[in-house]
């Protein structure tokens, strides 16, 4: 039999991307406002994986990554999404497309990284609030590695090597919170 137990606290990383760079120092403070104090934050990614956002966001698109010091309950990740759902809300009045600004926010352990999302599909599982848990990429053999539905952005290697970094200073965070 299995017992239940009380799983790790998570290290919250939320990805932004945009179609105006001048958006992201406005939204990091409304994001630290609800989620606390930034430990890391990416240099910024190339986003020329698909043209999926284009209609909607236009082009070009530029994406920056943020770590949150604080770690959160992995059950609290359908809140968070709902939060962030109402910050791109926020920012969609400011763009003359339907929005500005997509923020995907996910949490971080020491053997995988999961996505939050509104949308559907069969490797998805279901956390409550209109919100599914994306197994994004699991950490294996001292990396971390993509999955058959894993977005190629986030299988890329400029991703998955800041990542790592997160995940290093995230093994910090545990044992300190141990």
């Amino acid at each position: 039999m299995s017992i239940p137990k009380n799983p790790d606290p998570a290290k919250l990383v939320i990805s932004l991307f945009m179609n105006n760079k001048d958006i992201f120092e406005p939204a990091l403070l409304e994001l630290k406002g609800l989620f606390g104090e930034v430990d890391m934050v990416s240099s910024w990614f190339n986003f020329d994986y698909t043209d999926y956002y284009y209609s909607e966001m236009g082009s070009p698109l530029f994406r920056k990554v943020v770590a949150f010091k604080e770690l959160i309950n992995q059950s609290d990740l359908a809140q968070i999404k709902e939060k962030t759902n109402l910050l791109e809300k926020q920012w969609a009045g400011a763009s003359t497309l339907n929005r500005s600004l997509n923020i995907d926010p996910g949490y971080l352990l020491l053997s995988r990284f999961i996505l939050a999302t509104g949308k559907d599909y069969s490797h998805r599982i279901y956390i409550g609030r209109g919100i599914y848990a994306d197994l994004t990429l699991i950490y294996k053999k001292g990396g971390f590695k993509s999955l058959e539905w894993t977005y190629p952005d986030y299988a890329s290697k400029e991703m998955c090597d800041f990542l790592e970094q997160v995940r290093a200073e995230y093994a910090n965070d545990l044992k300190q919170s141990r």
